[in-house]
């Protein structure tokens, strides 16, 4: 049911049809599914399939992340980060993010990687920052990789080398990250650890672009 919900939702195999999902992820989460659960909540969160109701969101992001699923503990933090439906609370938000990456979420670990790169809601560490979007990075969360190249390029809780920048923006690129792709553009437009090569760097743009 899950998966068929996902399929409804998204238009994938099936026509796109944001009752049916929102239908199958309501079955699947009263049957204790928790990323029934956890998906139900994002349409709320987003007013798909259902009216908006953000409150709504957070019960059942909750449910799901005190059962195990790690998603419904980064949608919680964001709505935390954001004051979704919820007081705005960065640090219960940084909690929320840890656990989640703790669980083996990719996009836990690099939210709470920039709150520590930010200072928000924790005290500022590059250290931490720069580990925690590594670990995202080697996780396949390509923003993590773009995040670490550019603390490379800045020589931020690192030592600057743009060498190592240019091949995390070439891998964030590569896994889909368009900013990766953009950063890496404009490496080769300004010859920044790599020869100058405008062709390349167009090019670069272009896919940034498309």
């Amino acid at each position: 049911r899950l998966y068929t919900g996902g399929s409804n939702e998204y238009g994938s195999f099936v026509p796109k049809d944001d009752f049916k999902a929102v239908n199958l992820y309501k079955n699947a989460c009263a049957g204790g599914n928790l990323r029934g659960c956890n998906n139900l909540g994002s349409c709320y969160l987003a007013g798909v399939g259902v009216d908006k109701d953000s409150r709504q969101a957070n019960q059942l992001f909750k449910m799901a992340c005190d059962g195990g699923e790690v998603f419904g503990c980064t949608n919680l933090a964001g709505s935390y980060s954001e004051g979704e439906g919820i007081h705005q609370d960065h640090r219960q938000a940084n909690r929320l993010h840890k656990k989640a990456c703790d669980g083996g979420s990719m996009k836990g670990c690099y939210n709470l990687g920039y709150n520590h790169d930010a200072g928000r809601g924790v005290p500022q560490d590059y250290g931490k920052a720069n580990a925690l979007y590594q670990k995202a990075c080697d996780g396949g969360a390509m923003y993590g990789c773009t995040s670490l190249g550019v603390n490379y390029a800045k020589g931020v809780g690192v030592p600057k080398d743009l060498t190592r920048a240019n091949a995390l923006y070439k891998k964030a690129c590569d896994g889909g990250d368009m900013l990766g792709c953009s950063n890496l553009g404009f490496s080769y437009a300004n010859g920044r650890g790599v020869t100058k090569d405008l062709t390349r760097a167009n090019a670069l743009y272009q896919k940034a672009c498309d």
